[in-house]
């Protein structure tokens, strides 16, 4: 006798959940092979019922609210893919771990807000919460970190997480044109969230940091700690003279644990231009993970898209098929510590450009702020004057931020800056 079918209630119908319909039907005798028994949805849910979305759902219940698909009978494992980290996403998630339903979900705002609760919640019920598709697309980022780096030490986790500031970072750099219009392509594109600042702005990228730091180093979520600057404030100018240097720059999030607490950071870098996420282009995304014995592991692929988020939900979904449950953060939610939020104090090079009063001994008074701030001046140089404006980019020699922010306070008082400098961390990789 056939084992029964692992039955899926599909909660959003958009990019991610058109992908997985697609993957379940294509893919069924496969799926079923490799998960030991078939995988079936069995009931949907979505904002509206008559869209065509290139799939065909007719052998499918319909579920006008995510509650009640979520509770339903018939369903064994609740499958999220609406987004947003209130309202029907967070009350159907809950309903379906009270019903004693697993969740799969590709919702990263919604743990990296709610997932101790959610977590705490799953155990209880003896279920479980699977989110690879969370982060990082169709890279199997959680799945290196839970089970395959699971006898590491964890020292480092790092990467460009976003890939709509990668392809607006790189297509400025490849094409020479200012970040407003690679921005407004990117819109017409479609690769913006309706609230473009998630993107450009660092916060899905934190979002997915805060989970993988949580894993990584055993703590409990924390977001509201993860140090945020978008890409807003990199210009043209900034992006070919990080190239001349022999540098790209990426919005780069940084989890360490260190003596005095777990620094997260998701800020714009400078990065080698001849290292792997120096050369990432376009969409793609890259998570470097840094374990004791296993040394640096390299993941590259796409971070969205219908097809790959799609991929990495069938991976989770595959697992429940099979019985493999982990926790959530991959041990159990009540062990997991209270992390001590530290601002990064690691010294690092730094990249500073700012605009001068062109006149006499205005470079010298910055370079003095710098050095009573103990940041001394690697290599600094001034071109292309604007009228009475003096462009000057100065690279320092490894400082702290603390002192940097010294010395940048002390510019203002010098009279000869012209609006806010910009401040980007050279980091090593």
């Amino acid at each position: 006798m056939s084992a029964a079918p692992l039955r899926l209630g599909l909660a959003g119908l958009g990019t991610v959940g058109t992908g997985v319909v697609k993957i379940v039907q294509s893919h069924a005798d496969l799926i079923a092979a490799r998960a030991g028994r078939p995988v079936a949805i069995t009931a949907v849910s979505a904002r509206s019922r008559g869209k065509n979305r290139g799939a065909d759902l007719s052998a499918y219940a319909w579920e006008d609210d995510p509650v009640a698909l979520a509770t339903r009978p018939d369903v064994d494992v609740f499958v999220e893919v609406m987004g947003g980290h209130e309202g029907a996403a967070k009350d159907a998630t809950e309903a379906a771990l009270s019903a004693g339903k697993d969740v799969v979900t590709a919702n990263k705002a919604l743990l990296a807000h709610h997932g101790q609760a959610l977590a705490l919640a799953a155990e209880q019920a003896g279920r479980t919460i699977r989110f690879e598709a969370a982060v990082a697309g169709g890279i199997p980022v959680i799945k290196a970190l839970t089970e395959g780096l699971a006898g590491n030490a964890m020292k480092r986790v790092m990467g460009v997480m976003n890939g709509t500031c990668n392809y607006i970072l790189t297509r400025m750099q490849n094409a020479g044109l200012p970040y407003e219009t690679v921005f407004e392509e990117a819109r017409q594109l479609g690769y913006l969230e309706a609230d473009p600042n998630l993107d450009v702005g660092g916060i899905d990228a934190g979002h997915k940091l805060s989970l993988l730091a949580a894993i990584a180093f055993g703590t409990k979520v924390s977001f509201d700690a993860v140090e945020l600057e978008g890409i807003g404030s990199v210009s043209i100018d900034d992006i070919n003279l990080a190239a001349d240097m022999g540098y790209r720059i990426k919005l780069l999030g940084v989890a360490q644990m260190t003596g005095r607490g777990l620094e997260q950071r998701m800020t714009p870098c400078l990065v080698p231009a001849d290292s792997p996420l120096g050369q990432l282009q376009g969409g793609t995304n890259m998570v470097v993970l840094e374990g004791d014995s296993v040394g640096q592991i390299v993941l590259r692929g796409p971070g969205a898209g219908e097809g790959p988020t799609a991929s990495a939900v069938m991976g989770d979904v595959i697992d429940l098929a099979r019985g493999f449950r982990l926790p959530c953060f991959g041990q159990p939610a009540a062990t997991l510590a209270t992390p001590v939020a530290a601002a990064t104090s690691a010294p690092a090079p730094w990249y500073l450009r700012m605009t001068l009063v062109d006149k006499p001994g205005a470079l010298a008074k910055i370079a003095t702020c710098l050095g009573e701030a103990g940041v001394s001046i690697d290599q600094m140089r001034q071109y292309g004057h604007k009228g009475v404006h003096a462009p000057v980019l100065i690279v320092t020699h490894k400082a702290t931020r603390d002192d940097l922010d010294h010395a940048i306070a002390r510019f203002a008082a010098t009279g000869v800056l012209v609006g806010a400098p910009v401040a980007l961390r050279i980091e090593e990789v």
